[in-house]
């Protein structure tokens, strides 16, 4: 008996390659930290290249995504706005969750996006 095959393409089991450095990222799939829905966030807010992320602020961006969409997102959002910045200005790749305790010491609580 023939067995049934799909001929949708198949999920991949595997991460899309990460850069080990500013240099080598040319596309934002490849930021650590970063994925599909991450992808999505920064390019809803003008960043389509990580390129595009040196010199910016991490609080900008998420100020930015928060207003875009009309809701303020956890704040392990902006701490990964501030490591894929940091990345792209030449730090060394690092988990989002390292950049936490520099968020507390530099917001405290994340200030509100809406400005109020």
């Amino acid at each position: 008996m023939p067995v049934a095959t799909s001929t949708r393409p198949r999920a991949s089991r595997f991460k899309a390659p990460k850069a080990a450095s500013a240099a080598e990222c040319h596309a934002l799939l490849q930021l650590p930290n970063v994925g599909p829905a991450m992808v999505a966030d920064l390019e809803l807010i003008g960043v389509h290249t990580p390129q595009a992320l040196v010199g910016r602020d991490g609080f900008a961006l998420y100020r930015d995504l928060c207003r875009a969409t009309g809701v303020r997102h956890d704040p392990c959002v902006l701490d990964t706005m501030m490591a894929v910045v940091d990345f792209m200005n030449g730090a060394a790749p690092a988990p989002w969750w390292a950049y936490t305790a520099q968020r507390k010491l530099q917001f405290g609580q994340v200030p509100d996006p809406f400005g109020g």
